[in-house]
């Protein structure tokens, strides 16, 4: 070989030598682009994926959330096999999905019909439908069965306005009120309201000079009571209340020959009383008061048939049912049931529970057995007798306001009965008008008694109103069986009845040292009975439950008991 031919080689040779070194150099600084190259081949592979697949898809192989495993070649220069993975690959673990569960959803229309209409789904409507129809007749047919057999509701009697509360007498309107006239009166119309008053009788306040017929003017109201405005204002605020008006138009209420003068002026009288009747009707009065009936009835039959027709009929102006109150001074049983079927009056006040009426319960039978207990009205007091606490004794009060409020027929009160109002030296005392802020100069003591008794009364008026056995039941002495003679002359029981409504037993102890053992025995009586109220409450507390076989009363002791209707 020539020397020039040498030193072509080697320089091939060195040639080659510092080209390795370039080729390795430049591969070096190759691939980070070919990393990236395939990086962004892989992105765009990503970008290909559904949104909601590249979320469930998780990227491994980096060290941090979104980074890729990138691989260098081996030092060998060999391919990536099995062993390795190619350069910029991504592994994605897709999570088998799980199954969707399946839903029922029931026949289509199509197939609801095919199935409807196949023999066995019509036999079984069929006989669904004859099984509904089967129960739904004997149910009715139970029904009806329970109606016929079920005892039959009494109907209710017929009974007017003043059946169906007490009635409240005002006999002198200065007494009563603060402002001394009518307009004090109607100040007072929602104190009555409470009580379940349901007739007001007002007066007399028309002018009539004592004992001086020719100056009678039954159509002017006296100055003293108030004015004729004001009448017909309380009017009124009476009836929005719910309470009816009646006036008391006795001629010679302030005289002393009597309710009608002399005998001689019974005629003039009577005659100029049908005129005022027709006035004050058309004012607005629910009745009349007139005391003395049986002289004027007695006297003058055709005058006293026509005042009864004004009163009583009513009118185109007034088709309401009017009231006419009669009083009398009779006591006798048999002369007051005699009365009230000859005078003709819907109601007749009298003395026949008047004290000192040793046993009341055979007045009490013969005129209940007699009259309609619509006919029947009981008073103790009244203008002529005096309030109730001084007729009987404040001892009495309660005993007798439980009296009056439970026996058939109409109560009537004297203004005060409800506070236990005590008569001084007039018939007429001051009404005493209790408030927080003044004690009208009363002890505080005597102002609690005062409120006690008022709540008491209002109680026993609320009991008689709501329920139908106190309201029109059937009256019904009992009879006691005690051995003690004393408790049988001084005790008083009797049973109020309505068809299926609650039944109530009111006991009495008249006497005023010595208690009372009650052995009531009947076909219609329980052996218990629950107490509602009582006179004594500590003796005989509310809702306790009472032998009726021995009921036992304190001294001037009274009791309502209630029990059911047992069938």
């Amino acid at each position: 070989m020539t020397t020039e031919e040498t030193n072509v080689d080697l320089k091939e040779v060195e040639t080659k030598d510092d080209a390795e070194p370039k080729e390795k150099e430049e591969a070096e600084d190759c691939a980070p682009f070919a990393a990236d190259a395939d990086a962004t081949e892989a992105d765009v592979s990503e970008a290909d994926l559904d949104q909601e697949d590249q979320e469930k898809l998780p990227m491994t192989g980096g060290e941090g959330e979104g980074h890729r495993a990138v691989e260098a070649p081996s030092a060998g220069g060999a391919e990536p096999g099995a062993a390795g993975e190619k350069n910029g690959s991504v592994k994605l673990k897709i999570p088998e999905e799980e199954p969707e569960e399946v839903k029922f959803t029931g026949l289509t229309k199509e197939e609801l019909m095919r199935v409807a209409g196949t023999p066995g789904w019509v036999r079984t409507r069929w006989a669904l439908l004859v099984v509904f129809w089967l129960g739904w007749l004997g149910m009715l047919g139970g029904a009806v069965l329970i109606v016929l057999q079920a005892p039959r509701c009494r109907d209710l009697p017929a009974i007017n306005w003043w059946n169906e509360g007490p009635l409240y007498q005002v006999g002198d309107i200065q007494a009563f009120s603060d402002t001394r006239d009518l307009k004090g009166v109607e100040q007072k119309i929602s104190r009555l309201s409470q009580l379940r008053v349901r007739g007001l009788v007002l007066g007399p306040v028309h002018v009539a000079p004592a004992d001086d017929a020719m100056s009678l003017r039954f159509e002017e109201v006296s100055s003293e009571a108030g004015s004729l405005a004001q009448f017909k204002s309380l009017v009124q605020a009476a009836h929005k209340k719910g309470i009816s008006v009646v006036l008391d138009l006795t001629p010679n209420y302030q005289g002393t020959s009597g309710p009608w003068f002399s005998n001689t002026s019974v005629t003039s009288v009577a005659e100029r009383l049908k005129s005022a009747l027709v006035f004050w009707m058309k004012e607005g009065v629910d009745g009349v008061q007139l005391s003395g009936v049986e002289r004027v009835a007695a006297v003058v039959p055709t005058l006293w048939a026509d005042i009864r027709a004004i009163v009583q009929n009513g009118t185109d102006e007034g088709p309401d049912k009017r009231v006419l109150i009669g009083i009398t001074e009779r006591s006798s049983a048999e002369e007051v049931s005699s009365l009230l079927s000859s005078s003709g009056v819907d109601l007749l006040l009298s003395g026949v529970l008047r004290p000192p009426a040793a046993d009341p319960s055979q007045s009490l039978q013969l005129l209940y057995s007699s009259h309609s207990q619509s006919q029947l009205a009981w008073s103790l007091g009244g203008p002529a007798g005096g309030h109730l606490a001084s007729v009987g004794g404040v001892a009495l009060l309660r005993l007798h306001q439980l009296l009056l409020l439970t026996l058939p027929g109409t109560p009537v009160f004297n203004y005060g009965d409800e506070i236990g109002l005590m008569d001084e030296d007039t018939k007429f005392p001051r009404m005493l008008w209790d408030s927080e802020e003044e004690l009208n100069g009363t002890l505080q003591e005597e102002r609690v008694e005062r409120l006690s008794l008022r709540r008491f009364f209002q109680t026993l008026s609320e009991l008689r109103v709501k329920e139908r056995s106190l309201m029109f039941g059937d009256f019904l002495l009992l009879s006691n069986s005690s051995s003690s003679s004393s408790s049988s002359s001084s005790s008083l029981a009797f049973l109020r009845v309505w068809d299926q409504s609650e039944r109530y037993v009111a006991a009495f102890n008249f006497a005023a040292a010595e208690s009372a053992v009650l052995q009531l025995v009947d076909a219609a009586l329980p052996p218990q009975a629950v107490v509602v109220l009582s006179t004594n409450s500590s003796a005989l507390p509310g809702d306790s439950s009472v032998d009726l076989k021995e009921l036992r009363l304190g001294p001037l002791q009274a009791a309502l008991l209630r029990f059911p209707y047992t069938g």
